[in-house]
């Protein structure tokens, strides 16, 4: 029997970190976390219509993480709820904060 991960699968590089997120859209209320799986459940008040959900979840992201908006890029193929997200800064800061939203704090 497989266990679920217990942590987010970050993906570390010098200038920038990448993780996965979960896209909740039309949630009834804009919110980042906990885990789902290894990924950040994102929950955002927009439709999965013509990229709107994508671009809120690029706001929330970087309003939670302290970046700039131009500094969160997601997979512009991803069409799924499960997506790859890169942010560009100090990797070791960002992957902090996001274990920290991860685990619901």
């Amino acid at each position: 029997m497989s266990r679920a991960p217990t942590h987010l699968a970050l993906q570390i590089e010098p200038e920038r970190i990448g993780f996965f997120i979960h896209v909740t859209p039309r949630a009834k209320s804009q919110r980042l976390g906990p885990r789902h799986g290894d990924a950040l459940r994102v929950a955002v008040l927009a439709p999965p219509v013509e990229g709107r959900a994508n671009a809120a979840c690029m706001k929330v992201l970087a309003e939670a993480l302290g970046v700039p908006r131009g500094a969160v890029e997601i997979d512009p193929a991803a069409r799924s709820r499960r997506k790859r997200v890169w942010v560009a800064g100090d990797p070791k800061a960002l992957g902090t904060r996001l274990q920290a939203l991860a685990s619901g704090e």
